[in-house]
């Protein structure tokens, strides 16, 4: 049990004095970043699919 505490107490310490947090404008700025290379990314692989989809199409019709 006094390792569980020990751990605990550690931990917290650690997290309160030697980690760096972001900033709130850090991290809103990461975010946005985040959000809009999430949609390109997505939009991307929409037109792919949606090429390879009609490709396709044309093919298993003929």
């Amino acid at each position: 049990m006094n390792d569980i505490v020990l751990y605990v107490k550690e931990s917290y310490n650690e997290l309160i004095h030697k980690v760096t947090w972001p900033t709130w404008p850090n991290l809103f700025s990461n975010t946005r970043l985040v959000i809009i290379a999430s949609v390109i990314i997505s939009l991307i692989i929409f037109l792919m699919d949606s090429v390879f989809n009609s490709v396709l199409t044309t093919i298993y019709k003929l």
